[in-house]
């Protein structure tokens, strides 16, 4: 068990240990970092984050108290199409917005030919501004998703509480449903700002300095290993404290875990009408049309207009590519996954839940870091002994690109099998072993048939996650092995969008499935 959890935890391990090596040469580059790049990759970053964070609170946490708090015309469906956006990546997201808005677009020639305009029109979408705007309508859901469980638990019953003793309703939201709902708004922003962190394809897309851009320039431009091992640290740095806030809300949020009295009266939604309801439903629908609809549209329109310019037989090599990595990958997750789980129901000892607690980190570390750790003991073991070929087996074959898909997404298999095997009571085991069965026995011929449906979930979030990694893959993908995710970025950059629609559109597709599963999930609650 500690060396499965070794092998997943290496590449982080590796670049913390980085700095171990501390000398002349070292304590130069950072100078050089600081008096060049350094500070614009801070401010931009922050900058960023600052702009996205306000962006997923104002229109989650809007969506949100739109639909748990109040009934309106059409609630319960954009209950479930709110959560569309998931399935959109953040870079198809921007390229779609490109395609439609740059200065050759449909959006701007239009408006020039309609009004007699001249030049640029519509402000420029490759922007920190434009950035933060696709970021805040693809990654809203993290925050609509955990304020609707948190408010559906009590708000609704509370807030008819207040309202009996003379509250207006402006009140009861601000002083009632929105504290209840803080530690979940908090931690659904820090999940979201930690994907703007682990973003590659629409910073370097649009150009925008942040961390995650410059470890790629500083290892493939630059060809400087130190620079991008430290830029990789300070981004851990960044990650960590996100995820530390993450926690912390986290525990702060089992306040709210009793319902009240289900079909009681107090508790259910404020029904609207009039300028009220339409107000609702515009909240609402806004976010749909800009996360999911409006990109999708903008997609769809090169390929209506010329199918016979599509690469049609390039992409089924590229979507095979992508689903057989997709698969191995999944497998082998959930296969380790399950044997984690296992080892610490077995032995539950601190050790063990440490490591399980080491590798569950690995979803919150960017692919750009995971790629920095991965080939930095890559390149020392290849300089020591060059005989055993290790630089060939991690970038040329399949092994690197799985063992760093692992290290990212085995956390996601993992949590999946801890719930499941946290349905299963502990007095199943203790009479399976008076009946003579213990050890992998146990796990075969007792746990397993209570955790296929844990372990199809898992696999199914796993494979999405592959299809739509994009640092990680860009890097380490052997040779001829592009993927639907490489192809879009590659298309994209080269100005070919109408070309890149056909690959982000897979990828869409591909992503709406956990998102039609966990939204059957939620239709199944009581709300």
């Amino acid at each position: 068990m500690l060396l499965v959890a070794t092998v997943l935890t290496l590449p982080v391990l590796a670049v913390l240990a980085s700095w171990a090596q501390w000398d002349a040469q070292t304590a130069q580059i950072l100078r050089e970092l600081r008096q060049t790049v350094l500070p614009g990759y801070i401010a931009t970053t922050l900058g960023l984050s600052a702009m996205v964070g306000v962006g997923v609170v104002l229109v989650g946490t809007g969506a949100a108290a739109c639909v748990t708090l109040f009934d309106f015309r059409g609630r319960r469906t954009l209950e479930w199409a709110l959560l569309l956006p998931l399935s959109m990546p953040a870079y198809v997201v921007a390229y779609a917005y490109t395609d439609f808005l740059q200065f050759g677009g449909p959006a701007q020639t239009w408006l020039r030919e309609s009004f007699g305009l001249r030049g640029r029109v519509l402000p420029e979408v490759r922007s920190l501004g434009g950035a933060a705007i696709v970021f805040t309508f693809a990654l809203y859901p993290y925050v609509y998703l955990l304020a609707r469980t948190a408010l559906a638990e009590r708000a609704a019953h509370l807030m008819e509480a207040a309202r009996l003793l003379g509250a207006p309703l402006a009140r009861r939201i601000r002083q009632v449903a929105l504290p209840m709902a803080r530690p979940a708004i908090a931690a659904g922003t820090a999940l979201a700002l930690m994907e703007t962190l682990a973003d590659f394809g629409v910073s370097s897309y649009f150009g925008i300095q942040t961390f995650t851009a410059g470890i790629y320039k500083a290892w493939l431009a630059m060809d400087n290993r130190i620079a991008a091992a430290q830029l990789a640290t300070m981004l851990l740095v960044f990650v960590v404290v996100l995820l530390a806030l993450e926690q912390r809300a986290q525990a702060r949020m089992r306040f709210a875990s009793t319902r009240g009295r289900a079909g009681s009266h107090d508790g259910r939604p404020l029904v609207l009408t009039g300028a009220r309801q339409l107000l609702a439903q515009a909240l609402c629908v806004f976010p749909v049309l800009m996360g999911f609809v409006l990109p999708v549209a903008f997609m769809l329109r090169p390929l209506a207009a010329d199918w016979s310019v599509l690469p049609w037989d390039r992409f089924v090599q590229w979507a095979s590519n992508s689903i057989w990595l997709g698969a191995l990958t999944s497998a082998v997750a959930v296969a380790l996954a399950l044997f984690l789980a296992f080892c610490v129901r077995r032995t539950p000892r601190k050790l063990q839940r440490a490591a399980v607690q080491l590798v569950g980190l690995g979803y919150a570390v960017p692919g750009a870091v995971i790629v920095v750790g991965l080939l930095l003991p890559v390149g020392w073991l290849q300089q020591t002994m060059p005989q055993l070929g290790a630089a060939y087996w991690v970038t040329a074959t399949a092994l690197g690109i799985v063992w760093a898909y692992l290290v990212r997404f085995c956390a996601v298999a993992l949590q999946s099998m801890q719930s499941g095997y946290a349905r299963i009571p502990q007095s199943f085991d203790d009479s399976a072993r008076t009946l003579g069965t213990g050890g992998f026995g146990l796990m075969a011929r007792v746990h397993w048939p209570l955790l296929h449906r844990s372990a199809a979930a898992a696999a199914l979030l796993v494979f999405v996650d592959v299809m739509k990694e994009l640092p990680a893959t860009m890097v380490l993908r052997p040779f001829n092995t592009d993927t639907l995710a490489v192809v879009a970025y590659q298309l994209a950059r080269d100005e070919r969008l109408g070309e890149a629609a056909l690959p982000s559109l897979a990828l869409v597709l591909v992503g709406l499935l956990p998102v039609v599963l966990l939204s059957r999930t939620l239709r199944s609650k009581p709300t």
